[in-house]
């Protein structure tokens, strides 16, 4: 049997102790353990690499505390509008979608996607007709609705600015940050990542982020890593990070700690970069890079290893 684990994150950025009340931080670790155990059981059991991060992030998505399906932050118009990925390393399927709105878990989207389009990426109007002909229910916008997301955005409600999730800016001490993901090598040896994210607080134009393009946010190769990947997106865009990570392995004969290091902490910050990532190899080894203060982490492995935290320690 191959040795099998699994990581989580939901969101990197400036988590300094003492920012949240202990009540909070609890709530945090709570769902992080909740997913961590659900994915690690499933993988105990048997199940795939895919059906177990999909598993892991539909339960984040379903928390109002990240930033991803119900915790989903406001655009400037007031809606909300989601991106998710995920992808197989044993045959590079994957599948995408962006500016997704009213679906409850956008990762069993990009999911269908993969499996039931020819395509990878969908977004927008045909992203929600092709929901609509697989007969998913839209949530109505009260499903969405956080009070904490909503004061965030009177912030910037009217201005032309927008704000990460874990931006420093006019953050209380009970600011929620966000993207979430997960990923996993199964008892057979494949990988999967698969990640999910509100997006950006204020967000005009149909931005898109890192999160749903595939090699930026979200990779899996099984002669490599899977990654997922959190933090100021549009330079995760322009790193091609996750499939970085995976480039560095493959090219360079790097090992997965020091290719997640060398992206995280040199690459990514040499272009003003910040955040982290999660990534496993087919050994079931894995890495929680990030050059934040912090970053909502859990992995849990077949040789007993087991870790939540948040902040930098």
């Amino acid at each position: 049997m191959n040795p099998f684990s699994i990581a989580i994150h939901g969101g990197a950025g400036t988590l300094l102790k003492g920012q949240m009340t202990p009540e909070k931080e609890e709530n945090y670790r709570k769902t992080l353990e909740n997913a961590l155990s659900a994915g690690f059981e499933a993988l105990n059991s048997g199940k795939s690499a895919t059906d177990v991060v999909s598993l892991a992030v539909q339960i984040l998505e379903d928390s109002p505390l990240f930033n991803a399906g119900k915790g989903s932050v406001f655009t400037a118009e007031g809606t909300h509008e989601m991106d998710a990925a995920i992808m197989e390393g044993k045959d590079l399927q994957a599948g995408a979608v962006s500016l997704v709105s009213g679906i409850k878990n956008p990762i069993l989207l990009a999911r269908d996607v993969m499996e039931k389009s020819e395509h990878v990426f969908l977004a927008g109007t045909g992203a929600m007709n092709f929901a609509k002909s697989l007969g998913y229910t839209l949530e109505e916008a009260a499903y969405f609705y956080d009070e904490l997301r909503y004061q965030q955005w009177q912030e910037l409600k009217g201005t032309t600015h927008f704000q990460l999730d874990h931006s420093k800016s006019k953050e209380t001490k009970e600011s929620k940050f966000g993207t979430v993901g997960a990923v996993a090598c199964d008892k057979y040896g494949n990988l999967a990542a698969a990640t999910s994210t509100g997006g950006m607080t204020n967000k005009n134009w149909g931005r898109i982020g890192d999160t749903s393009i595939i090699g930026a946010g979200n990779y899996a190769n099984n002669a490599t890593c899977a990654v997922s990947c959190t933090g100021s997106g549009e330079f995760f865009i322009r790193g091609v990070a996750a499939y970085d990570v995976s480039c560095l392995m493959e090219y360079k004969g790097l090992s997965l700690a020091e290719a997640a290091a060398e992206v995280v902490h040199k690459r990514l910050m040499n272009i003003g970069g910040d955040g982290g990532l999660i990534a496993v190899d087919t050994q079931g080894n894995v890495a929680l890079p990030f050059n934040t203060e912090g970053m909502y982490r859990g992995l849990r492995t077949s040789t007993g290893k087991s870790i939540i935290a948040i902040y930098g320690d």
